[in-house]
């Protein structure tokens, strides 16, 4: 995984961005499939999630919780992929042991990764159209919409002071290691490629009359 901490080297080893764009390009190529053969491996799609972790990290305080939680998760994905090689037979072997909405499920880590994720595509959604250098209009919106309707007040009060202490968009993009124009086209490529990876998920569990919204 790129650290994001230092300046340093312009080599693609130094750009998480790119990375994360390239990564779910190709995890889109096998979840756009419409036809019931579509399927999505666990192995390439936690190392696609795992390239994603530090991007909470660069948000601070305020999504420490979230990037605790989904580290641990999409570690947990990875292992599962060891033995397990596709998304809906990782379902189907919980739905089997009768395990699904068991803390510490693979599916029930599986539901909460692909919340990270669609916290950081809607992030990026407002980052490409938000004016100025505040990323707390962006951060909070993209709160809101994924993770707020399952936090209790606890967590939620917590993300509301973090979000004073968010990184402007110039630092974020030094984190990343990426100018305003690159980042852009980063940003709007994982938009695109996450959005039916998201779906795809999404579809997996409706489609087991499981329900999403656990």
């Amino acid at each position: 995984m790129a650290e994001l901490g230092g300046g340093g080297g312009g080599g693609d080893g130094d750009k998480p961005l790119r990375k994360i764009a390239q990564s779910f390009k190709e995890l889109a190529a096998a979840a756009g499939d419409d036809s019931r053969a579509a399927a999505v491996e666990v192995a390439p799609f936690s190392h696609a999630c795992s390239l994603v972790s530090p991007l909470f990290g660069c948000l601070g305080i305020a999504f420490k919780f979230a990037e605790m939680d989904y580290v641990a998760k999409v570690h947990d994905l990875a292992d599962a992929s060891k033995s397990i090689v596709t998304l809906q037979a990782l379902l189907d072997h919980d739905i089997e042991m009768n395990s699904i909405r068991k803390a510490g499920s693979h599916s029930r880590n599986l539901l909460r990764v692909k919340r990270g994720l669609d916290m950081v595509r809607v992030l990026f959604e407002q980052i490409l159209v938000s004016e100025g250098n505040s990323l707390r209009d962006p951060a909070s919106k993209a709160y809101a919409q994924v993770f707020a309707p399952h936090h209790g007040w606890a967590i939620r009060t917590a993300v509301a002071a973090g979000m004073y202490a968010l990184p402007t968009k110039a630092q974020l993009l030094k984190k990343l290691n990426e100018d305003e124009n690159s980042a852009k086209t980063h940003m709007r490529d994982y938009v695109v490629a996450s959005e039916p990876v998201i779906l795809y998920i999404n579809r997996l569990f409706l489609s087991r009359e499981l329900g999403i919204d656990w």
